[in-house]
């Protein structure tokens, strides 16, 4: 489901948070549809996503725009989950039924679905 690097890591064990995005086709119907799906995913595909260390995952949507929102563990590493994902054919089922609703962005690498974001803002940051 998530290609790419793990989450960073600073050894104190809590959680770290991840925020990717992806488009829809811009059709309401499939959108409509894709939100159904998500109302209860495969048992498989949740069993998939814990056992790589993402403790919490959420999708928001407005439009046709995506947001993945994700904390992880440490155990969590993103070309590891990639690969298990390839290796896993209900994963692969799953993702191809996904393809039919979702569209890379613009900018996204050839092959790309869910492209990560940048922070650009912490409130925590801030003095």
């Amino acid at each position: 489901m998530v290609a790419g690097g793990g989450a960073p890591t600073a050894g104190d064990g809590l959680p770290r948070r991840l925020c990717l995005a992806l488009d829809l086709h811009d059709d309401p119907a499939l959108i409509a549809e894709y939100c159904r799906l998500h109302e209860r995913i495969w048992p498989e595909i949740a069993e998939s996503i814990r056992s790589a260390g993402i403790v919490s995952m959420e999708i928001w949507r407005t439009g046709n725009r995506l947001t993945m929102v994700m904390e992880t563990d440490e155990r969590f590493d993103g070309a590891a989950k990639a690969a298990a994902d390839a290796a896993n054919p209900k994963v692969a089922e799953w993702e191809a039924l996904m393809w039919r609703f979702q569209q890379p962005l613009p900018w996204a690498d050839p092959g790309q679905k869910w492209v990560p974001m940048e922070c650009i803002f912490a409130l925590g940051a801030q003095p």
